[in-house]
């Protein structure tokens, strides 16, 4: 079929990065959501190139949603958009199941033809109860919400910055076809900092990092990770909502870019048995009036009370949040101290063991490090509970509560029954949201062993738990 006739919009890179870096300014800087929205529509109506828009937005589990809007019928009806909640894991039941769909004019972004397809734009959506007021499962709302909230109240602006690992792996869905292939393949075997410059992985994180600097992601570093064929590619910090909706975009683009390759982007905290796992370690400050709250030069490692206060809360809520952090089976197999894995509940400037980190930094760069992230959490459901947890929480009377010897569980099942009987939890996110997050991950791990070493017995075959935990598509 001849595509001469068509007309669609296709932007250079580096025009992208110019229009992705105004509208971040915009957003950055508060600008008035009517103001945005009124330019938004503007723009869309007067550009004949574009014939859909993408809106986004994320169920409880943090899988991200897609849907397309043709442009003109998204001008006259953007305020009257209606979903099947029923149909996302994790919202509406069958009989209650409408709901309407907002949209966030401030999250607005112009993509790579050549990643996302020619004549569309991507906008963030908001997930609206029927009775007009936010809808409690959508956590970005939650997020939205709990952060503007704050900046009203107190001046505070959350920032949040994710250094975020996966795997790179052969061939299209090699998750997917993991039942039948019984093993994933590498496309590289460097390690750490180490590849060839045109080789696979390498050409896989260039052409990813291209694609995040054209959407404005303000790139500062990217490399091939400790494991064979794993990858980081780092970006800079930014207010928590944008921080996360550039995660679940940081995962949407590198999976597409894989499959384009011939490859899979893996984002499963442990793919494989015998390396370093994937992490999302979660790197956070509050800031007021662009003062860093977190810094204090005459403070212990340089980090002020405020931000020591910060590390004390989530320390005595740890066990009540790992859940969130660590959602599915396969983070557990992850969290093993044999491949720098952060399953202590104490804090550390040096210790990479340790739950929460201090890192070297400067009166505009000094941060908490939570590194017990996976990179399959809900990046608005961890990025609220851990900020709610480190702002609002109280701090419980442990006996040197820094470097006591408490650990993370090692089961899914263990964090599952923390997270059900905690007080806190049903305080911050409420009893109803509670309840349907736990249903959803107790299924998934009732299908699954709960201890290393077990076995799994079928009617004809055993399988080993690693290899049947990895085997199973319930892994989020």
């Amino acid at each position: 079929m001849s595509i001469e006739y068509r007309n669609f919009l296709a932007l250079p890179y580096d025009e992208l990065e110019e229009l992705n870096l105004t509208a971040k300014a915009d957003r950055i800087n508060r600008v008035s959501i009517d103001e945005i929205r009124e330019k938004r529509l503007k723009y869309l109506a007067e550009e004949k190139r574009i014939k859909a828009v993408t809106v986004l937005f994320s169920d409880l589990e943090g899988r991200l949603h897609l849907l397309d809007y043709d442009k003109k019928f998204l001008l006259s009806s953007y305020e009257n958009l209606t979903f099947d909640g029923s149909s996302i894991r994790g919202f509406t039941a069958q009989k209650e199941s409408d709901l309407r769909l907002g949209i966030d004019w401030s999250a607005f972004y112009w993509v790579p033809a050549d990643v996302f397809g020619t004549g569309k734009v991507l906008v963030f959506g908001i997930v609206i109860d029927k009775d007009g007021t936010p809808y409690s499962g959508d956590l970005r709302g939650v997020l939205k919400a709990y952060s503007d909230k704050l900046y009203a109240e107190k001046g505070y602006t959350l920032n949040a910055a994710n250094e975020i690992e996966g795997f790179l792996f052969a061939g299209k869905d090699a998750e997917k076809n993991f039942h039948t292939t019984g093993r994933f393949d590498y496309v590289n075997s460097g390690g750490y900092y180490h590849s060839l410059p045109l080789d696979p992985l390498r050409q896989f994180i260039d052409t990813a990092a291209e694609v995040q600097r054209s959407m404005g992601f303000q790139n500062e570093k990217d490399h091939p990770e400790v494991a064979p064929s794993q990858f980081e590619i780092n970006y800079g910090y930014g207010e928590v909502v944008a921080a996360a909706d550039q995660i679940q975009l940081y995962k949407l683009l590198t999976r597409q870019i894989a499959t384009n390759m011939g490859y899979t982007a893996s984002f499963l905290p442990k793919p494989v048995v015998g390396v370093n796992g994937s992490g999302m370690h979660t790197n956070l400050s509050v800031s007021h009036n662009k003062t860093n709250l977190m810094w204090d030069e005459h403070g212990q490692e340089k980090l002020s009370e405020f931000g020591w206060d910060f590390i004390d809360r989530i320390l005595s809520r740890a066990l009540d949040i790992c859940l969130i952090l660590n959602p599915s089976v396969n983070a557990y197999r992850r969290l093993d101290p044999h491949f720098e894995a952060p399953n202590q509940i104490k804090a550390s400037a040096t210790d990479r063991g340790s739950m929460v980190r201090v890192p070297i930094g400067n009166s505009k760069s000094m941060r908490v490090e939570v590194r017990s992230v996976a990179p399959d959490a809900n990046p608005y459901l961890a990025l609220y509970s851990i900020f709610k947890t480190g702002i609002d929480g109280t701090k419980a009377e442990i006996k040197n509560l820094r470097q006591a010897s408490r650990y993370l569980p090692d089961n899914v099942q263990q964090a599952i029954e923390d997270f059900k009987k905690s007080k806190w939890i049903a305080e911050i996110l409420g009893a109803d949201v509670q309840g349907r997050f736990t249903e959803l991950k107790q299924s998934a791990a009732d299908r699954c062993p709960k201890a290393l070493g077990t076995f799994v017995k079928g009617p004809e075959v055993q399988y080993h738990h690693e290899v049947y935990n990895q085997s199973l598509w319930n892994l989020f």
